[in-house]
């Protein structure tokens, strides 16, 4: 785990491993957009209650607004207390932290503390912990070398390094970070993305637990994955990495999305829209071409004409223009998408480490 340093204001941490819970005060809104991994919300003010402080603080005054605080803050703590903590054993020690390591957290750790916890308080809170994560990121942009697994929309990328990392091979999983298949259908209906904060901790809690002396595969990606940016640095160290290449062949392909989007080939509706959304790149009579198609169930050759038209010609122009070492990628060809299929060509990745 990446250490953290932060100013000293009450209590700071080197390492987050060291603590039995990490436990956030925010509220559910702020603990949604980011936090750090492995904390459980224990809000003392809820989404509702953190409004109506913030607007007493400013129409009337600050002493009024922490007057009803102190009240709403007293009777959560209580309430978290009594459902949550009584079990607890005296030997158990948590991290408290809320936005600025102030007020919220603060009021934690003292009734942790009186009743007889080892409690600290994160200083600086989130705020700091997310300005660990920027500067982290930056130099672990510097400190990795990668190797890229490139190919076709269809060719297995993803299973791909899920079996390297099976055999113990260091991964960087973008996609399922970001939670999003990186192309016009990539986003699942009932999963939605993290946000950008979100993914750069996500992408800082995953790094933070490799080793810079080894390589990473990770999967050749555009700067966004769906709606959320690599940061700019990282991406520029991925796109130096050396390049290896999936070749399948086309019905391969289209087999192998068709059962990856199954979602889409139930809520046809769904996939109207996305398909819509390309109407501007490809006009108003290809679109309702293809979604003509998809509603008459004639999705292998939907498809196959998505791959060809759309998907092909966008990677091989992406992968050509960015990534640095791709015109000498050793390629490997997949012949089907079983599992031995899958663990041959592991076997043959892994083997160019040591060629």
């Amino acid at each position: 785990m990446p250490k953290l340093v932060a100013n000293i204001r009450s209590k700071t941490v080197n390492d987050f491993a060291q603590y039995d819970a990490i436990i956030d005060t925010r509220s559910p809104l702020e603990f949604a957009l980011d936090h750090i991994p492995g904390a459980i919300n224990y809000p003392v003010l809820t989404n509702e209650e953190r409004a109506r402080i913030g607007t007493i603080y400013k129409n009337e005054s600050p002493f009024a607004a922490k007057k009803i605080g102190a009240v709403l803050v007293a009777r959560n703590i209580s309430d978290h207390l009594e459902k949550h903590f009584l079990a607890l054993p005296y030997a158990w020690r948590p991290l408290i932290y809320c936005w600025r390591g102030g007020e919220r957290s603060g009021a934690f750790t003292l009734i942790l503390n009186r009743i007889g916890w080892k409690a600290e308080q994160l200083a600086g809170g989130y705020q700091a912990f997310r300005r660990q994560v920027i500067s982290d990121l930056n130099e672990f942009a510097s400190q990795f070398s990668f190797t890229v697994i490139c190919g076709m929309t269809g060719s297995g990328k993803t299973r791909l390094l899920a079996a390297l990392q099976a055999q113990g091979a260091q991964v960087l999983d973008l996609e399922a970070l970001a939670m999003h298949r990186g192309s016009v259908l990539g986003q699942d209906p009932q999963n939605l993305q993290p946000s950008q904060k979100g993914f750069e901790t996500a992408l800082w809690h995953s790094l933070g637990k490799l080793n810079p002396q080894q390589p990473v595969y990770v999967e050749s990606e555009s700067k966004k994955v769906g709606s959320l940016h690599i940061p700019e640095i990282l991406m520029e160290q991925i796109r130096a990495g050396r390049c290896i290449e999936i070749e399948v062949d086309m019905a391969l392909r289209v087999r192998w999305l068709m059962d990856q989007y199954q979602h889409f080939l139930i809520d046809v509706m769904t996939l109207e829209t996305r398909l819509v959304s390309l109407t501007s790149r490809y006009g108003r009579a290809t679109i309702e071409k293809w979604c003509a198609a998809a509603h008459a169930g004639k999705f292998t050759e939907l498809v196959e004409e998505l791959l060809q038209k759309h998907y092909d010609p966008a990677y091989q122009g992406s992968i050509e223009r960015n990534f640095k070492q791709y015109g000498t990628k050793r390629s490997m060809r997949l012949v089907d998408i079983s599992n031995q299929a899958f663990s041959n060509l592991v076997d043959q990745v892994l083997a160019l480490e040591h060629a």
